[in-house]
C-alpha cells in the first residue's frame, strides 16, 4: 500500500488541472489515478473534424454511456459519451472555448457560495488561459492553456453574423468572453495552438511535469470506492491490470470524475442517500441526499438548409455563434452553434452543401439523476429527464421560429436554398414541438450531480468539501449548482483552477 499527500481521482479537464497546480505551489506527492488510457494518438491532437469525430464512437477514447429510455423525446436512448483518456473531455471535445455568463457565477454566489461571484472567479479563468490579443482586465497570457479566435469564417457564417444583428439579436461583434457576454454576434474561439493542435488539460497542463519526481500517474486505473473511516476519507481502492490495489492518502482525496462517474463513486463509497444505497447493498457511510441529484445538460437539435453555392468544410463543428434571450429575462436562454455542415438527421440531408442553425436550451428546468446500476455499480443508470419541464420544449420551439427569422434575412440571399429540417411544411406549435422530441440530443455537456451550497441537498460545501466528511474534496462540472449558460469546458477548468488553490490554502494553514 502506497501513501501520497493527494490522490487525485480522473486525470480529466479538472483533474489533470488539479495536479499540475499542487505539484507547482506545494512540492507534494500526487497519485493522479485515470480509469481510460494514455492520450498519444495522433486523432487526439489533430483538430479537424473528421480525426475529432473518429473518437466519440470508440472505446478507446470515450465511455459509451447512454441515458435511459427519455419519455419527452419518444423513448429514445440518448448517447452520451465521456472522455476516456487523459484529459478526459477536453481531448475528445469540439473545443469551442466559452466561459458562461457573469450571471452564471454571480447566482452561484446569491446561494450562498462564498468566493464565487464573478469578480472571484474570473482570475482563474485568466490564468488558466493563453489568449492572444484579449482585453487585459478579462482575459489571460502566458497560462498553459491556448485560446485562439476561428481563422477564415465561411460566407455562409458570416452571413449568420450580419443577419443576427439586422434582426436585432445582437448590436454588434466582439470577444464573447471579455466584457459582454450577450448581446453579440461572434466566430468561435478554440483551444488550439498556433499550430492548430489540440490544446487539452493533459497536454496543457500536466505533460510539462510528467518527470516531476513528487507525481504518480497510473491510467487504466478504475477507483472502484473510496475508503472512509471515522468520518474521514483515507484513500482509495482500484483496480489496474485485473489486480486490486490501495493507497493512502495523507492529506485529502480529490474526485474529479466528471458529473457521471463522480457521483457514481460517491455512490459505491457509500456517500449518497441512505434509501438508495441500502437497496443496492451498499453500506451507508454518509447519508447525502443531493448525491446524483440535480442533474442538468445542455440540449440541441439542428434547422437546416441547402445552401444554393459551395462551402469550405469548416475548422470547428460550428464556427459562429450568438446567445439571445427568447422567453424574457436578463440573460441569454439560447446559445446558436452555426456552420457550412449538415448537422441534421440523416433522412433529411442532402447531397449538396448546407449549412445548419443548432439551438441549444442554456439552463434547462428539467432537473435528472445519475444512480447505480443494479448489477453493475460501475456503469451508472443517467436519466436527464430531458424536456420534462414545459418551458424547455416551449423555448426551443421558439428557437426554430428564431432560426427561420434570421435565415429569411437579405444577408442569406446568395446562399439560402431549400429547407431541409424541419421542412417549410411544419409550422404548426404541435408540429414544431414533435420535431424537437424526435431530433433533441445532449451537447454533453453533465453537470450539477455534487452541487455545492450550504442547504441539505448540497454534496460540497463552496470550498468543495464533502458534507459530512473529513480529507475529501470534489472538484470537477458536478459542483455546478447550475449548469452556466455555454460550453461547460472552461468553466470546469476554472472550478479546478480554484480547487487547486483552496487545497493549498488549507495545507499552508
Amino acid at each position: 500500500m502506497s501513501a501520497y499527500d493527494y490522490i487525485v481521482v480522473g486525470a480529466g479537464s479538472a483533474g489533470c488541472v488539479v495536479a499540475r497546480r499542487l505539484l507547482d505551489a506545494l512540492g507534494c506527492r500526487v497519485l493522479l489515478l485515470e480509469a481510460g488510457g494514455p492520450d498519444a494518438a495522433e486523432c487526439v491532437h489533430r483538430t479537424d473534424i473528421p480525426s475529432m469525430t473518429s473518437m466519440w464512437g470508440s472505446p478507446e477514447f470515450v465511455w459509451d454511456y447512454a441515458t435511459t429510455p427519455q419519455p419527452e423525446l419518444g423513448g429514445r436512448v440518448v448517447p452520451i459519451p465521456q472522455g476516456r483518456l487523459l484529459g478526459g473531455g477536453s481531448s475528445v471535445n469540439a473545443m469551442m472555448y466559452v466561459r458562461g455568463n457573469r450571471r452564471d457565477f454571480d447566482g452561484w454566489a446569491a446561494l450562498g457560495n462564498d468566493g464565487w461571484s464573478y469578480d472571484e472567479v474570473l482570475p482563474y479563468f485568466r490564468r488558466s488561459e493563453d489568449y492572444p490579443g484579449g482585453s487585459q482586465e478579462y482575459r489571460g497570457s502566458g497560462g498553459p492553456l491556448k485560446v485562439v479566435d476561428y481563422g477564415s469564417p465561411s460566407d455562409a457564417s458570416r452571413a449568420f453574423v450580419r443577419a443576427a444583428i439586422a434582426r436585432g439579436r445582437a448590436d454588434g461583434t466582439g470577444d464573447y468572453n471579455g466584457p459582454r457576454q450577450e448581446g453579440l454576434a461572434f466566430f468561435y474561439q478554440s483551444t488550439r495552438d498556433k499550430d492548430g493542435r489540440r490544446s487539452s488539460t493533459s497536454e496543457a497542463f500536466l505533460a510539462p511535469v510528467l518527470g516531476e519526481p513528487g507525481l504518480t500517474l497510473e491510467t487504466g486505473a478504475v477507483v472502484t470506492r473510496l475508503t472512509v473511516e471515522g468520518g474521514r476519507a483515507g484513500g482509495v481502492e482500484y483496480v489496474k491490470d485485473g489486480r486490486t490495489h490501495r493507497a493512502v492518502a495523507e492529506q485529502e482525496v480529490i474526485v474529479a470524475c466528471g458529473a457521471l462517474a463522480s457521483p457514481a463513486l460517491l455512490l459505491r463509497s457509500g456517500l449518497g442517500p441512505a434509501a438508495h444505497l441500502r437497496e443496492h447493498g451498499v453500506e451507508v457511510v454518509a447519508d447525502l441526499p443531493g448525491v446524483g441529484g440535480n442533474l442538468q445538460d445542455h440540449v440541441l437539435f439542428g434547422v437546416g438548409y441547402e445552401s444554393l453555392r459551395e462551402l469550405p468544410f469548416p475548422e470547428l463543428l460550428s464556427e459562429a455563434g450568438l446567445f439571445t434571450n427568447v422567453l424574457g429575462g436578463d440573460a441569454p436562454d439560447l446559445q446558436f452553434f452555426f456552420g457550412p455542415v449538415q448537422f441534421i438527421d440523416d433522412r433529411y440531408k442532402t447531397d449538396g452543401p448546407g449549412f445548419t442553425f443548432a439551438p441549444i436550451l442554456l439552463q434547462p428546468r428539467s432537473r435528472g439523476e445519475v444512480r447505480l446500476r443494479p448489477g453493475d455499480p460501475l456503469r451508472p443508470l443517467i436519466d436527464p429527464h430531458y424536456l420534462e419541464a414545459a418551458a424547455d420544449l416551449r423555448l426551443l420551439t421558439e428557437a426554430i421560429v428564431l432560426a427561420r427569422e434570421l435565415v429569411s434575412d437579405a444577408a442569406f440571399d446568395s446562399l439560402r436554398g431549400r429547407e431541409l429540417a424541419p421542412g417549410p411544411d411544419v409550422t404548426s406549435p404541435a408540429a414544431l414541438a414533435d420535431y424537437v422530441r424526435a431530433s433533441a440530443s445532449t451537447v454533453w455537456h453533465p453537470a450539477g450531480t455534487c452541487r455545492m451550497g450550504r442547504d441539505g441537498e448540497a454534496v460540497v460545501e463552496p470550498d468543495l468539501r464533502v458534507r459530512g466528511v473529513d480529507g475529501l474534496r470534489v472538484a470537477d462540472a458536478s459542483v455546478m449548482p447550475v449548469i452556466t449558460r455555454g460550453n461547460t469546458n472552461a468553466a470546469t477548468i476554472m472550478i479546478a483552477e480554484r480547487a487547486a488553490d483552496l487545497i493549498t490554502a488549507s495545507a499552508r494553514r
